[in-house]
């Protein structure tokens, strides 16, 4: 009987020992798990803005080159590729950026590049269209997609597409960002 106890004990002991090395193991599969997922992630965000950088700096390089390139080109004609086209200023938005945890906002101006002129009548009669399309396309974004250079730029390109489809007169040729705040 006493040897039955002590065999007994032994297993009890042993099971004790073994479970509480697989819950150390466990706890460790998934602290690398997060360790892991967090890296990514970083690696991930950091990414965008290191990638818009580098595209950005071959551009200047090349634009560069091609200035000297084309001293050929008469300076009447190095004008018109050069000149923006008439912009119509709008005013400020401030609108709730969409968000789970906390309230943020955005505060944004922006002018619209007008193919012509004869573009401005047709703005005017649309204004309230207008504000409505940019404030749905604003409150619909989150702080990661507008904070980035990249984010930005989709941003002005959505509310170009989405401007130009209403549009009759004329296009809208470039969106710029003339204030924006994030808070």
């Amino acid at each position: 009987m006493a040897e039955e106890e002590k065999k007994e004990e032994e297993n009890e002991e042993g099971g004790e020992k073994k479970s509480s090395k697989m819950m150390m193991i466990i706890i460790i599969v998934v602290l690398l798990l997060v360790i892991i997922i967090g890296a990514v992630v970083t690696v991930l965000l950091l990414s965008d803005d290191e990638e818009a950088v580098q595209k950005e700096q071959p551009q200047k390089v090349e634009k560069k080159v091609k200035k000297k390139k084309h001293t050929s080109i008469s300076d009447e004609e190095l004008r018109k590729l050069s000149e923006v086209g008439p912009l119509y200023p709008l005013d400020t938005f401030t609108v709730n950026l969409k968000s789970d945890s906390g309230r943020r906002y955005l505060k944004v101006t922006m002018d619209l590049e007008l193919s012509g002129p004869e573009l401005t009548a047709e703005l005017d009669a649309k204004t309230a269209v207008i504000r409505d399309r940019i404030i749905r396309i604003l409150t619909s974004k989150t702080l990661e997609e507008v904070s980035s250079r990249k984010g930005k730029n989709k941003l002005s390109a959505q509310i170009m597409d989405a401007l130009n489809m209403m549009l009759d007169d004329g296009e809208i040729k470039g969106v710029y960002f003339t204030e924006f705040v994030i808070q």
